[in-house]
């Protein structure tokens, strides 16, 4: 069985190095290509996976989504199995990529998706989080079309039948991994399968990460509510249950303050994104995708030198 790695990228050359090592030390029987999708790196992070044998497709920055980037990937690859990989993501043990076909080997098993962990470097509400949506205990015939492509392979025939939503702002995952489910479809859950997910996000990037979810599943689920109250709830709610856990794990004082901002930033950013009406606009969508500075210097490479400098020496 050949297996394509497809990994979304954008300045990750911090971490990319790591994953592209992991996937060169596995222990597997199968065929591996791998595919990097750059949407606009400004770092070494092409110049990496290219040394280390990638092959490389661009997406425009102003054409980005993730569902997009996702098909443009799946376009280039040729395995029978597509796995997708965060770049700032790294397999945990060299049997990764054999724990993520196993599943496969039933006919009706279109999807399986893998353990995710958190590092060090991790929130620790965000930790709170990968033991909530991915146990120990594998699963493979799950009921409910839940999975998260940084750590998810498909059979390529379907995706042939179906491609990615290009236009949701998140969420693709979920709506591609329902469709097929509706279909007769296993979603297969491996909790060996493990890579451990880095997080080093700003607070105004949580809150986009969560607003732009809230947007997509508002789009998927247009009677779902999220109001003032859910959000007050689930906040403290959650909160108090991340101080409990951080008390018994012995360093509370270490993340007093960190878990009411994620928490808070998590549940303002859906409720706002529950009330958001219109269309993705330009600017809208750079917000989501895109550091400020990105965009400040992609303009300012394109723009015409004043005409005064011109004729300076006329």
């Amino acid at each position: 069985m050949k297996c394509s790695v497809i990994i979304r990228a954008f300045n990750e050359e911090k971490h990319i190095g790591k994953l592209l090592d992991g996937i060169a030390c596995r222990e597997s029987k199968h065929v591996v290509e791998i595919i990097l999708v750059d949407s606009g790196s400004t770092d070494n992070t092409v110049q990496i996976a290219e040394r280390k044998g990638a092959q490389i497709v661009r997406i425009r920055p102003d054409e980005f989504s993730f569902g997009r980037a996702l098909n443009l990937g799946c376009q280039r690859a040729s395995g029978d199995i597509l796995l997708f990989a965060s770049a700032h993501v790294y397999p945990v043990y060299t049997n990764w990529i054999d724990r993520m076909l196993a599943p496969f080997e039933d006919a009706k098993v279109g999807l399986t998706y893998g353990r995710q962990i958190g590092n060090h470097l991790s929130k620790f509400s965000e930790q709170q989080l990968f033991a909530k949506w991915f146990p120990t205990v594998s699963n493979y015939n799950q009921p409910i079309p839940f999975c998260n492509n940084a750590n998810t392979a498909i059979r390529r025939s379907l995706w042939e039948q179906m491609s990615y939503d290009e236009s949701l702002t998140g969420l693709e995952d979920l709506q591609w991994a329902g469709a097929i489910q509706q279909q007769g479809y296993k979603i297969a859950y491996e909790a060996d399968a493990v890579i451990v997910h880095v997080h080093e996000e700003t607070p105004r990037k949580i809150y986009n990460r969560y607003y732009r979810e809230a947007i997509a599943f508002k789009r998927l689920k247009p009677h779902a509510q999220f109001n003032a109250w859910n959000f007050v709830y689930l906040s403290i709610t959650n909160i108090l249950s991340d101080y409990i856990a951080a008390i018994q794990e012995g360093n509370f004082l270490a993340n007093f303050l960190d878990i009411p901002i994620f928490r808070v930033l998590q549940f303002w950013g859906t409720y706002q994104g529950y009330r958001f009406i219109g269309t993705l606009d330009r600017t809208l969508r750079e917000r989501f995708y895109y550091p400020n500075e990105f965009f400040r210097r992609e303009k300012a490479e394109r723009s015409v030198q004043p005409l005064m400098k011109q004729i300076a020496y006329d």
